[in-house]
């Protein structure tokens, strides 16, 4: 009986010590859970009144005033008035324009069109007027040439190119296209005009012979000269220079007086030296 008891007893003691430590365990279980559970509780509040200040504060900032009322207000007015004074200036910029287009470039009539283009043309002429003088000329009139007689003397046979004249050397009617003027032998005989010598020769017809070109395609000829030693081919010559000496070298006229045979040639063609000769 005593062992059963003792037993029993034990079985007991066993029995409540498993019982404690299984309450033991649930107890702390339950403080864990209960800790765990007020800290993360504790956090979410402290999370859930930051946000809720943070959305209060959002909240306020959303919410205007009165003075930035005043100011969006003054802003807007200001904004609006920029605007519909710069669209008053643009509607009035673009009426002015559209003025100016309209009775300048396109007429609403026929009488501003007329007008118009009067006025067009004529500032196009002043303009081309303007833009066209025509540029004054600073050269001077080139001087007409004039000729001076060659030697001091009477003409004794005129000049004869249309009809004929009669030579007492070959005894016969012929043409002369020239004068012969009269003068004793070695008179001086001076250039008719400027110009520059052309030539110096021996003609088989009217002896030794000086040749001038001058200016406008006029030529002049001196024969039946003595001597040509004052001047030489390509030289220059001015008016009255000296240029030879009267003689008695040709051979057509070699029984003629002593004379000048003078010739002038215009574009290489003879013509009379008396209607020149001043």
């Amino acid at each position: 009986m005593r062992r059963e008891n003792r037993r029993q007893n034990k079985g007991d003691k066993e029995s409540l010590k498993t019982i404690f430590y299984v309450s033991g365990s649930l107890l702390g279980l339950a403080v864990i859970a209960f800790v765990i559970t007020f800290v993360v509780y504790g956090t979410k509040l402290n999370n859930d009144a930051k946000n809720s200040k943070l959305d209060s504060e959002k909240i306020i900032g959303l919410v205007p005033n009165e003075e930035q009322n005043e100011d969006s207000e003054q802003a807007s007015s200001s904004v609006g008035k920029t605007v519909e004074e710069s669209e008053g200036n643009n509607s009035t910029n673009q009426v002015l324009q559209n003025t100016i287009n309209n009775s300048t470039y396109t007429p609403k009539n026929e009488t501003t069109s007329s007008n118009s283009q009067t006025n067009s043309n004529t500032v196009n002429q002043m303009t081309t007027s303007e833009t066209q003088k025509p540029e004054q000329k600073t050269e001077t009139k080139k001087k007409e040439i004039t000729f001076s007689k060659p030697a001091e003397g009477e003409i004794i046979k005129a000049f004869a190119k249309d009809n004929l004249v009669y030579s007492d050397t070959l005894k016969e009617w012929v043409t002369h296209l020239g004068i012969d003027i009269q003068a004793e032998k070695t008179t001086v005989v001076k250039a008719a005009a400027d110009g520059t010598v052309k030539a110096i020769k021996n003609d088989p017809r009217y002896g030794l012979t000086i040749v001038l070109e001058h200016q406008d395609g006029y030529t002049t000829v001196y024969s039946n000269l003595l001597t040509a030693e004052f001047v030489k081919e390509k030289e220059e010559v001015k008016q009255g220079q000296t240029i030879g000496t009267v003689g008695n070298t040709a051979t057509f006229e070699i029984l003629d007086p002593t004379h000048l045979h003078f010739e002038i040639l215009k574009d290489n063609e003879q013509v009379d030296p008396t209607i020149y000769l001043k």
